[in-house]
């Protein structure tokens, strides 16, 4: 009698080499033993050899790894429907094709699941090649989450542990009409439905690779597509989850990424034609779903840009971003005890924006702390070892006198050294600089992460922190440092809201051939 594996996993594979090979043998070398593993992996149509990669795997592991075939979808979600039908073990996890899994992963996720028999179970996803990975839902182990009241909507990647009895009982599967994101309404249909949510954060897990070719779908992904989507996302929370608290606590998710990002510095460089279609897509958005709950827990940023597209029309948001992208710092407007963001539409009343929109009272200390780069350098620090170098302004000439310590800035986890704080007068200076070492060892995995500079200051009885934002991409060479047998490059740089990040990312043989193929003519000669 053939035995019901413990798991099965989930890939779907469109041209993703020479990333598919890392992940395939990260599975198959998996501790939980290949005679309780299964591999269902899906080719979608592939040009650059992964289908027949995937047949290599299929020869040398017969009884593992089964491999389907078919024309290209344009999308993850035919494929991992298709291998939905065909899995047979007791737990399903899906893994990205250019992804890989730490060696003891599934064997330490089934573990977890009997152990406390829940239906969903997190593992901990890092970064590699500086891929973003929010952490919040990681903070430590636990054996049962909320939906509702943890930081589990901020993380509705399919890339989890699901019981196979409760995808059928429940019949999940992906809206194949979504090109982008379709495992997010799987993935929260599972987490409302499944009678346990479990959380393994004392492991690396699932490693999540940033391609250096950047050719994932959601990378190069358009604004109008990704509207769409995003449309579809909500629709389909409002049909899942009734109005209310419960709702408010999944789409202020979705407000503050998805839609939000709808309305990044990035827009101003779309046609006039898209931009009016993304503005009419917004506005439907919030008329729709934007509380006053979810309303004031965005950002000051994505409350005034989707606000200003609810209220106003395409010239209204393109002044308000370009505040950001273009002017620097927005004034600050004092009216008795409030203080308000002196963004473009503040108390016209044409638009007639409510005060609150724009009230920064409550985080005034995090208001003050908001500057904007002016320069980022290299510098050599009087024992020879390097040092970044980050120069921010803000308008304020009474930045001193309103902060009750000094004001300094930290990059991660790392904090710099405060050089100067000064004024003039246009407003007020600070420099801080961040030693390599100091930096190489703020970063949280060996494939590299991403440092975000932020500003601090203490003021008002708190302590204040905002992204710097910078403008314009540091014109600053990387830096390379040798740590041991490794190198690892360092480049200052901007994330796309427009705000300063460092780039830590290891050196290795696959990045520098891709570096040289993208140098070479096309041909490659």
């Amino acid at each position: 009698m053939t035995r019901e594996p413990d798991v099965s996993v989930v890939v779907a594979v469109y041209n993703t080499m020479p990333y598919l090979t890392r992940c395939l043998n990260s599975l198959v070398r998996q501790t939980i033993g290949r005679d309780r593993l299964e591999v269902v992996a899906v080719d979608d149509g592939s040009t650059d050899g992964s289908g027949r990669e995937l047949d290599r795997f299929a020869r040398l592991y017969p009884e593992t790894v089964k491999v389907i075939h078919q024309e290209n979808s344009g999308g993850p979600a035919v494929p991992s429907n298709r291998a939905l039908a065909h899995v047979t073990g007791r737990y399903v996890f899906f893994v990205g094709a250019d992804d890989y899994l730490g060696p003891e992963a599934l064997e330490r996720l089934v573990r977890a699941a009997d152990e406390y028999d829940s239906d969903v179970v997190l593992g901990r996803a890092v970064g590699v090649n500086s891929r973003n990975i929010h952490q919040a839902v990681f903070a430590r182990n636990e054996a049962e989450i909320d939906l509702f009241d943890s930081a589990l909507p901020w993380s509705l990647a399919n890339t989890k542990l699901f019981r196979r009895e409760l995808i059928e009982r429940h019949q999940l599967r992906y809206p194949e009409d979504m090109p982008v994101g379709s495992d997010q309404p799987f993935t929260l249909e599972a987490c409302l439905r499944a009678k346990r949510i479990s959380v393994l954060a004392d492991y690396d897990f699932y490693h999540a690779v940033r391609r250096l070719n950047a050719r994932n779908i959601t990378y190069r992904s358009r604004h109008v597509e990704r509207l769409r989507c995003v449309e579809s996302i909500m629709e389909f929370v409002a049909g899942l989850i009734a109005p209310g608290e419960r709702r408010d606590a999944i789409l202020v998710r979705h407000f503050t990424w998805e839609v939000a990002r709808l309305l990044e510095d990035d827009f101003l460089e779309l046609d006039r034609a898209v931009q009016e279609q993304v503005v009419a897509g917004v506005r439907q958005l919030a008329e729709r779903y934007l509380t006053d709950r979810i309303r004031v827990q965005l950002p000051i940023e994505a409350r005034l840009r989707i606000g200003t597209a609810w209220r106003g029309d395409i010239d209204d948001v393109l002044a308000v971003i370009r505040q950001d992208a273009e002017q620097g710092v927005p004034p600050t407007i004092v009216d008795g005890e409030r203080w308000y963001a002196g963004y473009p539409g503040f108390r016209d009343p044409r638009l007639e924006l409510p005060d609150d929109w724009f009230d920064v009272s409550g985080a005034a200390a995090d208001w003050l702390a908001r500057l904007e780069v002016v320069s980022v350098d290299w510098e050599t620090c009087a024992d020879g070892e390097r040092a970044l170098t980050v120069t921010a302004r803000t308008p304020r000439r009474d930045l001193a006198s309103l902060t009750s310590g000094p004001i300094g800035m930290t990059a991660g986890d790392v904090t710099g050294t405060t050089l100067e704080t000064s004024r003039d007068g246009t407003g007020s200076t600070v420099r801080a600089q961040f030693r390599v070492g100091l930096l190489l060892g703020g970063a949280t995995t060996t494939g590299g992460s991403l440092l975000p500079v932020r500003s601090q200051l203490t003021a008002f009885g708190g302590v204040g922190s905002a992204a710097l934002r910078a403008p314009t991409r540091p014109a600053v060479s990387r830096f390379m440092l040798r740590r041991g047998m490794r190198f690892f490059v360092l480049t200052p740089t901007t994330s796309h809201r427009g705000q300063l990040v460092i780039a830590i990312a290891p050196v290795t043989p696959r990045r520098v051939l891709a570096r040289l193929r993208r140098r070479l003519p096309q041909g490659g000669k």
